[in-house]
C-alpha cells in the first residue's frame, strides 16, 4: 500500500515536531519565599502587582519604555500569558466569567487524560450516547462499534466532538462523576471562577470559565506530551463502518489554515469553541525563539465567525513583540508563589512514535480508573479531505 503525504499532513508532523512531547516544566516552589507575584523574582527592578490587579475591569498592561501598544480587540474578555514562566503579560477582564463552549474541553482532558490509557479498546453502547445536546459537534462515533480511546481523543480536539466526550466520561465513571472531578480539578489549579455542569461545554446554566481559568488549563495540558500531541494534530483518520476510516481535520482554523484563515507560524493548538450563548472561544498556544506564549480570546464582539482567530492573532504578536519591554501584570499561578525561571523544552526533531500495544496488554476498562496515561502515539496518514464542520458545543 501506497502513502502520500499530503502538505496539510506535514504541516501537522511539524506541529508535532513543537508539540508533540512539548513540556512546560513547572517551577519548583521557592523556600521560604514571601510575596504576591512569583514573576517578580528575576525582575528586581520591577514593581509587585497587587494580586487584585487582575479583578480589575478592562485592559490591564504594564508597559516599558519601548513596548508596543496593546491590539484593539474586540473579545469580551482575554489573556496573554508566558507559558513557561506562568506570567501574564497583559489581560482584559480576565476574571469575567462567561460561557466557554468547546474551550472547556482542556480542562475535560486534563481531568480524564491521565485516567483511560489511550491503547484500550471499547465497544460503544446506546446508553454512553445518550443525552448528546441537540446541534452539538459530532465526529461520528456509532453505537456497537469498537474504538480505540486515542481514536476518541482525536474526536475531541480535532472535531470537538460531544459523542466522544461522552463515552471518555463513561470509561471515567460517568457524566455526573467527570463534572464534579472537573470542578476539583479547576480549583487544584487555582481556577476559581471556573464552574463545571456539562463536561462538553454545552451551554448549561451556569456553567462558565473565564479567561484566565482557561489560559491555565491551556498551560497545564502543555505539560501532559498526550495533550500536546492530540491538541497539535491538524488531520488524522477516524474508524468508520466495517473496518474502513474517515478523514478528521482539526477546526481551529488558525492551526490548519482552513476557510481562508492564514495559519500562525509555530501554533502548537489548543482548542476552540461555538455555542449560541457563548459564541466563539479559542485557547491558543504558540512557540517561537525560547518563549510559548497562551493566549484565551473570548467571544468577540465585531467581524464575522472566524474574528476570533485574526484577534488570537493580534495578541500572539503582540506578546512576542513586547517580550522585555512589559512588566507582568499577574501569574497563572495564582494560588502558589512559584521560583521563576520555567523552561519549555521543543526537541528539534520528532521521535519515532512507538508502536500501538496490543488490545490484550491493555486492562479490562473496568480497572482503567487510576491507570495512568499512557496514550499510544499516533501515526498521521496522508489525507487530501478535511472536515470543516463548526464545532459547536
Amino acid at each position: 500500500m501506497t502513502i502520500g503525504f499530503s502538505l496539510r499532513t506535514a504541516v501537522s508532523a511539524c506541529a508535532l515536531c513543537a508539540a508533540g512531547m512539548l513540556i512546560v516544566t513547572s517551577p519548583a516552589a521557592a523556600a521560604n519565599r514571601t510575596g504576591t507575584d512569583p514573576g517578580a523574582r528575576g525582575r528586581p527592578n520591577a514593581a509587585v502587582p497587587q494580586p487584585a490587579l487582575l479583578q480589575h475591569e478592562g485592559t490591564q498592561v504594564r508597559p516599558r519604555a519601548g513596548a508596543p501598544e496593546t491590539p484593539d480587540v474586540s473579545a469580551l474578555s482575554w489573556v496573554v500569558a508566558d507559558a513557561g514562566t506562568g506570567e501574564v503579560l497583559a489581560a482584559h477582564n480576565a476574571h469575567e466569567k462567561l460561557p466557554p463552549a468547546s474551550t472547556l474541553k482542556t480542562l475535560f482532558a486534563l481531568t480524564v487524560l491521565p485516567a483511560v490509557p489511550g491503547g484500550v479498546q471499547h465497544t460503544v453502547s446506546a446508553k454512553e450516547l445518550a443525552g448528546i445536546g441537540e446541534g452539538s459537534s459530532l465526529v461520528g462515533v456509532v453505537e456497537g462499534h469498537t474504538y480505540r480511546v486515542s481514536d476518541l481523543w482525536h474526536g475531541v480536539f480535532l472535531n470537538s466532538g460531544n459523542d466522544a466526550v461522552h463515552v471518555l466520561a463513561a470509561l471515567n465513571g460517568g457524566w455526573n462523576r467527570t463534572a464534579r472531578q472537573m470542578q476539583a480539578k479547576a480549583r487544584a489549579l487555582g481556577a476559581m471562577d471556573t464552574y463545571v455542569v456539562s463536561p462538553d461545554g454545552y451551554d448549561a446554566d451556569g456553567q462558565v470559565s473565564s479567561a484566565y481559568d482557561l489560559a491555565v488549563f491551556g498551560r497545564a495540558g502543555l505539560r501532559n506530551p498526550d495533550f500536546a500531541r492530540y491538541c497539535s494534530t491538524v488531520e488524522t483518520s477516524f474508524p468508520g463502518n466495517d473496518g474502513s476510516t474517515f478523514e478528521i481535520a482539526n477546526t481551529n482554523r488558525l492551526l490548519t489554515g482552513a476557510d481562508g484563515v492564514t495559519p500562525y507560524p509555530g501554533l502548537v493548538g489548543i482548542k476552540n469553541g461555538y455555542t449560541t450563548n457563548a459564541g466563539n472561544t479559542l485557547v491558543a498556544a504558540a512557540h517561537r525563539g525560547e518563549r510559548t506564549l497562551i493566549v484565551t480570546v473570548m467571544n468577540p464582539q465585531e467581524g464575522e465567525g472566524f474574528e476570533v482567530y485574526e484577534e488570537a492573532r493580534a495578541l500572539l504578536d503582540w506578546g512576542f513583540d513586547a517580550a522585555g519591554h512589559v512588566d507582568p501584570v499577574g501569574s497563572l499561578d495564582g494560588l502558589r508563589p512559584v521560583a521563576h525561571g520555567a523552561q519549555v523544552v521543543v526537541p528539534k526533531a520528532a521521535p519515532a512514535p512507538p508502536p500501538a500495544p496490543a488490545p490484550d496488554d491493555w486492562p479490562q476498562t473496568g480497572a482503567i480508573a487510576g491507570a495512568a496515561g499512557l496514550g499510544a502515539g499516533a501515526v498521521l496518514m496522508g489525507l487530501r479531505r478535511r472536515s470543516r464542520r463548526l464545532a459547536r458545543g
